[in-house]
């Protein structure tokens, strides 16, 4: 769970780094169902600056959805979409795969919003279900080499560049 306690006392991410002696925050959420990339930290001004949609910090997602996505429903995704009272941001959206024989579709999207079950969202506009969701990179520090449930520490060279990544670039 991304959050510090959980009322039904179920695990939490901040239980993955007990024994660290500052206290840390997550730096935005994952849903219950969602994998990936996740940073932790003690600095206030870091948090804004990653989880602020006016920083435009770039979020990327692999998304497995049902059905086949069609290159309409992609520019569709690019351009913003409606969700509840809000138009999405803009997304960069990239076909991964496309399963016939399984009717799902792996499809690769960055954001800079992050709003809550955002993407998920997005998707549901063009009537398709997530089957997966996994955050495989926040600004240009991807997740593929930490295993789930684990973690590492940043390199100096990571925080800078996080601090200096944008979609506006």
């Amino acid at each position: 769970m991304t959050t510090v306690k959980d009322q039904f006392n179920r695990e939490c991410v901040l239980d993955l780094v007990k024994n660290q002696k500052e206290k840390l925050l997550p730096v935005g959420r994952l849903d219950m169902y969602t994998s990936g990339a996740l940073i932790l930290t003690n600095d206030g001004d870091f948090i804004y600056k990653i989880t602020h949609p006016k920083n435009e910090i770039p979020k990327t997602y692999n998304v497995t959805i049902k059905g086949m996505i069609t290159e309409d429903e992609i520019k569709h995704l690019e351009s913003g979409v409606e969700i509840e009272d809000y138009i999405s941001g803009k997304a960069k959206v990239k076909i991964l795969k496309i399963d016939k024989e399984k009717n799902i579709s792996r499809v690769e999207i960055t954001i800079h919003e992050g709003k809550n079950r955002e993407v998920r969202k997005m998707f549901a506009t063009l009537g398709k279900k997530v089957l997966a969701l996994h955050r495989s990179k926040i600004g240009d520090i991807p997740v593929n080499d930490i295993k789930i449930g684990t973690w590492r520490y940043l390199k100096n060279e990571e925080v800078e560049k996080l601090k200096n990544s944008s979609l506006k670039e």
